[in-house]
């Protein structure tokens, strides 16, 4: 199983200078920042430059490629319970 990460997404990590995941959230695989959701010792580990792109291990059997659809905003986090303990001004 290989996963691709597209450009776009690369270039967003290494533009927000830290690490981020691909987990399970309310509209599917959700890319956010790991300090919204920590990464877990059973994730898979991507390279991007300086940083970690961590895939969920339930969620890397249906993922080919990390797009920027992925990428949850704001509205999103907070309304999605699967983010619970964390609010736009960092983590409760």
């Amino acid at each position: 199983m290989e996963i691709t990460v597209s450009e776009e997404v690369r270039q967003h990590i290494l533009a927000s200078k830290h690490d981020f995941r691909v987990c399970t959230a309310c509209m599917g695989p959700a890319l956010v920042s790991t300090e919204v959701k920590p990464s877990k010792e059973s994730d898979i580990k991507i390279p991007v430059g300086d940083y970690t792109l961590f895939i969920s291990r339930v969620q890397a059997p249906y993922i080919r490629e990390v797009t920027m659809d992925m990428l949850y905003d704001e509205d999103e986090i907070d309304s999605c319970p699967a983010f619970y303990g964390y609010h736009s001004g960092g983590r409760y």
